[in-house]
């Protein structure tokens, strides 16, 4: 058995109001924690897999293409391959999100 603390992993991104922490990390996939300070806002960028975010803290306002929309907490939203997206934490707390790419890129 495996198991890991968010808390006791070396974040591999933080900058701009934001920490990301790799949580699984195999060939089969990757779960990355983002967490965003007020404010903190991720670029639209591509990705060569599908990717699935879900909300745990907060509302996301995430961008995918030419749509955007804010989610609540409990939420999934899905991300085609080579679709630019963004995230962005409008709100006055911290957003919290889980990041799924299948298979790893």
């Amino acid at each position: 058995m495996i198991s890991r603390n968010l808390f006791e992993i070396e974040p591999v991104l933080n900058k701009n109001g934001m920490v990301g922490t790799k949580l699984y990390s195999a060939p089969e996939g990757e779960i990355v924690h983002i967490a965003f300070e007020p404010g903190a806002h991720l670029p639209a960028h591509k990705t060569p897999v599908n990717v699935a975010f879900f909300v745990v803290e907060g509302v996301a306002t995430i961008q995918i293409g030419e749509e955007t929309a804010e989610f609540p907490v409990n939420t999934t939203i899905e991300s085609p391959k080579e679709i630019p997206h963004a995230i962005t934490n409008n709100g006055s707390g911290l957003l919290r999100i889980l990041v799924i790419k299948m298979p790893k890129p």
